[in-house]
């Protein structure tokens, strides 16, 4: 099995900048809205989301960064020490629309700790989900995605990679052998 490149650096800004506009379509001016991704790499999305939006809105977009480890249903099970990243929101999400990003939903477990830490700080009107990559079939929690950039049918043993240029790489997504990657 070999690792192969399924978007590269010109569809995937054309999509970033797909999932900007429905934003757009669905919040309007942003001012009852909110955009937090989800620590470590849905954060790289939603920077550049908020990027891209504030030059179309005159309001900045309220934006943090919000971390699951201790949420996770499986955090006790670690074999290796946690490192959890920062959780940064410095704004009230009470009665606010919150817009959840993250870059590949998988089985949809990130997605469920993710909305219980959310609910530390406060109690958003609405919750959507973005994500760039969605790997269809491998759902284990009745979680769905509002947007998606990229629909992705991949086998067990493989993984989508998402490299971002924020993070040393190039804007490209992959899919990989799982033991490439471990």
């Amino acid at each position: 099995m070999k690792s192969r490149i399924i978007l590269d650096t010109k569809p995937f800004h054309i999509t970033v900048q797909r999932l900007c506009q429905q934003l757009i379509e669905n919040h309007n001016d942003f001012s009852n809205s909110c955009i937090i991704g989800i620590q470590p790499r849905g954060v790289y999305l939603a920077e550049r989301l908020v990027q891209e939006l504030n030059t179309y809105s005159k309001k900045s977009i309220e934006y943090g960064r919000l971390d699951n480890t201790f949420y996770r249903d499986d955090f006790r099970s670690a074999n290796k020490p946690l490192s959890p990243h920062p959780t940064d929101i410095d704004f009230l999400i009470e009665n606010k629309n919150v817009i959840l990003i993250d870059d590949v939903m998988f089985t949809g477990r990130t997605i469920r700790a993710a909305m219980d830490a959310l609910l530390d700080y406060g109690r958003p009107a609405k919750v959507e989900l973005m994500v760039l990559v969605e790997r269809r079939f491998s759902r284990e929690l009745p979680i769905q995605p509002d947007y998606v950039g990229l629909y992705v049918d991949s086998m067990e043993q493989e993984k989508v990679r998402v490299e971002w240029k924020e993070n040393g790489g190039e804007d490209k997504i992959w899919i990989v052998p799982k033991k490439a990657i471990e």
